[in-house]
């Protein structure tokens, strides 16, 4: 009654196998871009409710603005990450108490304010959200008979459910604020209100809700100023508090709803917020120091192009630049290690600037840290030309190395035009190493008319016993491909400027001048004549052509 099935011939069923087998991974390609699909569709849902319900009462103009111009989710997970960081009040610590606060916020926004809708959305949702719990409340919610104060214009009257909040400070808005939320439909939905008369149930009543001047004959309804605005000045409605004038109310309307402003300067939030910017670029680097066993020093220094920045010409016919310079050490955890700004001003002269001198000029700035040589860190930088309003932001790693055991070791090789020895170590002062001014030169380009210095220090050296003298040998090598074009070797110690017996300082000056412009490489190889160890060190520079602006330029010299 059904039918016999019959099988297909062999060669069918071939077909069909084949078939199968060919579909079978095109099959899998689809669900798998549509995974994606998916995947790229739940995250921009994500996007647009955390932009549209988490911040949009937080998020600034030129944040919104820099957000939607971002293209790629990894841009926008980096905004968002830092949208919150630049609104953390305490950086020194894991957890982001803004954040934590503005979700406890919406969360109880929601479990106390809603009216058919959610309570962030709802007025007092809002205003909670952006502000916080006001100072007081003076809740109304049956309505009813209210006699008004004297500032409302006295009388006796029926309200809405309303509630009035007190704030006895907003940052932006003064003291003493005063704000009322009027259920006008009774339905829950408490709306912020523009004038006392919003909440009189009466209002449209005739001869119902009286002021004590409407009572005497003295004014009517109509003349109030929720009807007349510019009855506003006159008697019996002049405002009997500054904060009841029309004005201040309208303008208290508009700001109350708006994001309060970011509490930290401009350059920490440019930290946060860096993309969008027009860059001035800079260079950075971090040196590494033994300090004992457990601690280094990091020198991080920062070197800009002068030629990169606007100068103007100032009331003492200088020409001035200035740099604002803001930095932070974080560690792994999150915790703020350090944090600092500095105002970087570069002043030439007339003659200097007309020469182009601020060309071949460079400003440097350098920020001396002391830290746990066994932690890691993240270091932020921002530099902004306060002139041209350019912006240069940098992210990068500190990884201080180990200096500890008996092996002979390096620190940080720095090729320096300015190297000399301080007797009084100033406080904070920059480009200090034990007693010894050491400046970088961050591009390693040097004109052959400048000596070429090299400041590093050797850990681990022995010394003799009898002397408590160590016995080195220091080779200085100056190379261009294979080709050795200089080298001096110190057998004397002539190059020891200062030795412990936990480091030994070498610092030398090597002339350069016979060298033709070009890129070059320098090798400092330090040989410890007692416990027979080697180490060295090696940095790439560059020999620039000699410029016009050399003989003016504000130049360091090797003291």
């Amino acid at each position: 009654m059904f039918g016999t099935f019959v099988h297909p011939p062999l060669k069918v069923r071939f077909v069909l196998l084949s078939l199968f087998l060919v579909l079978l991974p095109v099959q899998a390609k689809e669900k798998k871009r549509d995974d994606k699909a998916v995947l790229q569709e739940e995250q921009q849902d994500y996007y647009k409710k955390w932009l549209k319900e988490d911040v949009v009462y937080i998020i600034t103009d030129e944040e919104l603005d820099v957000f939607n111009g971002l293209g790629t989710m990894e841009e926008k997970e980096q905004f968002i990450e830092q949208f919150w960081r630049r609104r953390d009040p305490d950086l020194r610590t894991a957890i982001n108490e803004y954040k934590e606060e503005h979700y406890r916020r919406i969360a109880y926004a929601n479990e106390r304010f809603p009216s058919g809708k959610p309570g962030w959305m709802t007025d007092r949702g809002r205003v909670y959200i952006i502000h916080g719990p006001p100072d007081q409340i003076t809740s109304r919610a049956g309505g009813g008979y209210y006699a008004r104060p004297m500032h409302e214009g006295g009388g006796v009257t029926s309200t809405y459910p309303f509630e009035t909040w007190r704030y006895r400070y907003i940052e932006g808005l003064g003291q003493e604020i005063e704000l009322e939320f009027v259920d006008a439909s009774l339905s829950g939905e408490y709306r912020l209100s523009l004038d006392h008369s919003e909440k009189d149930a009466l209002l449209y009543l005739p001869g119902g809700g009286l002021t004590l001047a409407e009572e005497m004959g003295l004014a009517e309804k109509k003349d109030r100023p929720f009807f007349s605005p510019g009855m506003r000045d006159s008697f019996p409605y002049m405002a009997t508090r500054a904060q009841d004038d029309v004005f201040e109310r309208y303008e208290r309307y508009v700001r109350i709803k708006a994001p309060k402003p970011i509490k930290y300067g401009d350059l920490k939030g440019l930290v946060d917020v860096s993309i969008g910017y027009e860059t001035l670029p800079f260079r950075v680097r971090r040196d590494y120091f033994k300090l004992g066993d457990d601690r280094v020093v990091v020198p991080v220094t920062v070197e800009l192009d002068n030629g990169e920045l606007s100068f103007k010409l100032e009331k003492n016919q200088s020409y001035v630049a200035k740099v604002g310079v803001y930095g932070a050490v974080t560690s792994m955890t999150k915790q703020v290690v350090d944090e600092f700004d500095y105002d970087l001003v570069q002043t030439y002269l007339p003659e200097a600037y007309a020469a182009q001198a601020q060309k071949q000029g460079r400003s440097t700035y350098q920020k001396i840290l002391v830290l746990d040589r066994k932690l890691r860190y993240r270091l932020d930088l921002v530099v902004k030309d306060l002139r041209s309003g350019k912006v240069g932001v940098s992210r990068t790693a500190i990884v201080p190395p180990a200096f500890g055991g008996e092996i002979l070791k390096a620190s940080s090789l720095i090729l320096t035009d300015l190297v000399r020895q301080v007797e009084d170590v100033p406080q904070e002062e920059m480009f200090i190493l034990g007693n010894v001014k050491v400046r970088p030169v961050l591009d390693h380009k040097f004109a052959a008319s400048t000596p070429l210095a090299i400041y590093l220090q050797v850990y681990n050296v022995s010394a003799d016993q009898a002397t408590l003298v160590p016995s080195i040998q220091a080779s200085y090598r100056i190379s261009k491909g294979k080709e050795v074009l200089m080298e001096e070797v110190d057998e004397t110690g002539a190059s020891i400027q200062y030795f412990s017996g936990q480091r030994m300082v070498l610092v030398k000056s090597l002339p350069i001048q016979q060298l033709k412009p070009g890129r070059y490489h320098l090798n400092v190889k330090v040989h410890d004549m007692i416990s027979d160890q080697e180490v060295s060190a090696g940095q790439v520079f560059q020999v620039r052509a000699p410029s016009a602006a050399d003989g003016v330029n504000k130049t360091a010299s090797l003291q």
